[in-house]
């Protein structure tokens, strides 16, 4: 009686209807990006990356890259990112553009002036290094060799309007990294 309650308990596990070969299995829900971000903030520290880009950035294939659509509007990502950011304890931004934007013309890209104008007023209180886009490309390659990036595609149809977020320490600033470099290179070496 016990095996039969356990074959009828496991026959009752099984789909009533077995699915066609032809048909595709439904699709993962498409992770809530929202909740991505604040799930991975306090895991993300310096020289990990947050990467808002266009609906046209390639998805990159190296193991340390997650790549997240988000479909929603990319100055709309890059205020919530930001937002998050500063809420940390731990993080701060260092802010990457193509060095490209500026020379793209509204006739090549309708929207692109206005666009410029306001990513200029949501970063104005944010360090800003403009870079040329394939060496941008080559500093987020070369961080995903040891450390972990968060790509959020969004529905932006302008090129070279990517915001590259490098994310580096809150509470210790390059000035009193080079202060303790500097002491470090002056004091003698400890004898081992």
């Amino acid at each position: 009686m016990r095996k039969l309650l356990i074959v009828l308990s496991l026959l009752s596990c099984l789909p009533c209807s077995p699915q066609s070969p032809s048909v595709p299995a439904p699709a993962a829900p498409a992770p809530d990006w929202r909740a991505r971000v604040s799930e991975a903030m306090p895991l993300l520290g310096h020289r990990n990356w947050i990467l808002i880009v266009d609906s046209a950035y390639p998805l990159q294939a190296a193991p340390g890259i997650e790549t997240i659509e988000t479909g929603a509007a990319q100055l709309e990502v890059v205020r919530h990112v930001l937002a998050t950011i500063d809420r940390s304890i731990h993080v701060r931004p260092v802010i990457q553009m193509d060095a490209e934007l500026p020379f793209v013309l509204d006739d090549d890209a309708p929207g692109v002036s206005a666009y410029r104008a306001e990513v200029a007023d949501l970063l104005r209180a944010y360090p800003l290094e403009s870079l040329p886009h394939d060496r941008v490309i080559a500093n987020i390659e070369e961080a995903s060799r040891h450390f972990n990036i968060l790509v959020l595609k969004t529905t932006m149809t302008v090129p070279y309007t990517s915001v590259f977020i490098r994310l580096d320490c809150k509470y210790w600033s390059a000035a009193a990294e080079q202060r303790l470099r500097a002491r470090m290179a002056a004091s003698p070496q400890p004898a081992h």
